[in-house]
C-alpha cells in the first residue's frame, strides 16, 4: 500500500504542469468591449502595445432602437504622435489591422455624428474586439498553409505565447535597468549639488565673518 505524500511536498508529476497551466490561463480569449455612445459625443480607448506587434480589430456600431436613421459615427486610431493608423467615416461595421513600429500608446476614438435626441432616446451601442500579438494571429490559416495537425497548432500557439511572455519580461527588465540608471544619475547629481551648496554656504559664512570683523574694526567697536 503506497504511503500518502508528506504535507508541503508536491506530488510527483505536478510541478512540470505549472508553467503549462499558467500559459493556458494567459492564453484565454479576450472579450470584446461594449459601451454606449451618446449623440455628439466622443469616447476613446487607450492601450500600450510593444513594437513590431500585429494588431487586429473588429468593430460594430448599432443604431439606437426606434431611430429613423442608421448608426452614424467616425472611427480613428492614432498613436501618441498623432499619426493616423486607421480612419473610417460613417463607420457601421468593419475590421482593421496594422503593425506597430515602436512601443507606444495607441488610441481608438469613436465620435458620434447623431444629434442629441430629445426625451429618452437610447444611445448607440459600440462593440470593439481588439487583439494584438498572439491573439491577433489566425492559427487556422497557419494550419492550412503549413498543414499542421490540431496538436501542432496548439503547440505553435503556446510557443508563440511563451515567446511573447519572455519578450515582456525582457522589456520590463530593460525598463528596470533604465529606471535604475536614471535613479543613480539623479542621486549623483543631487550629491554634487549638495556639496556645491555646502561650499557656497561655507564661503558665504566665511565672507560674512571677515566683513563684519572689518566693519566692527572700522567702527572701533573691537580691536
Amino acid at each position: 500500500m503506497p504511503l500518502p505524500p508528506l504535507p508541503g511536498r508536491p506530488r510527483p508529476g505536478r510541478a512540470p504542469l505549472l508553467p503549462l497551466l499558467l500559459l493556458l490561463l494567459l492564453a484565454g480569449p479576450a472579450r470584446p468591449i461594449s459601451f454606449q455612445l451618446p449623440g455628439k459625443a466622443r469616447k476613446c480607448l487607450r492601450e500600450e502595445i510593444h513594437r513590431d506587434t500585429l494588431v487586429t480589430g473588429e468593430y460594430e456600431i448599432s443604431a439606437p432602437p426606434g431611430s429613423s436613421t442608421g448608426p452614424s459615427a467616425n472611427l480613428k486610431i492614432t498613436d501618441s504622435a498623432g499619426h493616423i493608423l486607421y480612419a473610417k467615416e460613417d463607420a457601421t461595421k468593419g475590421k482593421f489591422a496594422f503593425t506597430t513600429e515602436d512601443y507606444d500608446m495607441f488610441e481608438a476614438c469613436f465620435e458620434s455624428k447623431l444629434p442629441v435626441g430629445t426625451g429618452r432616446m437610447p444611445d448607440q451601442l459600440v462593440t470593439l474586439d481588439m487583439k494584438h500579438g498572439v491573439e491577433a494571429k489566425n492559427y487556422e490559416e497557419i494550419a492550412k498553409v503549413e498543414k499542421l495537425k490540431p496538436l501542432e497548432v496548439e503547440l505553435r500557439r503556446l510557443e508563440d505565447l511563451s515567446e511573447s511572455i519572455v519578450n515582456d519580461f525582457a522589456y520590463m527588465k530593460k525598463r528596470e535597468e533604465e529606471m535604475r540608471d536614471t535613479n543613480e544619475s539623479t542621486n549623483t547629481r543631487v550629491l554634487y549639488f549638495s556639496i556645491f551648496s555646502m561650499c557656497c554656504l561655507i564661503g558665504l559664512a566665511t565672507w560674512q565673518v571677515f566683513y563684519l570683523r572689518r566693519f566692527f574694526k572700522a567702527k572701533k567697536l573691537i580691536e
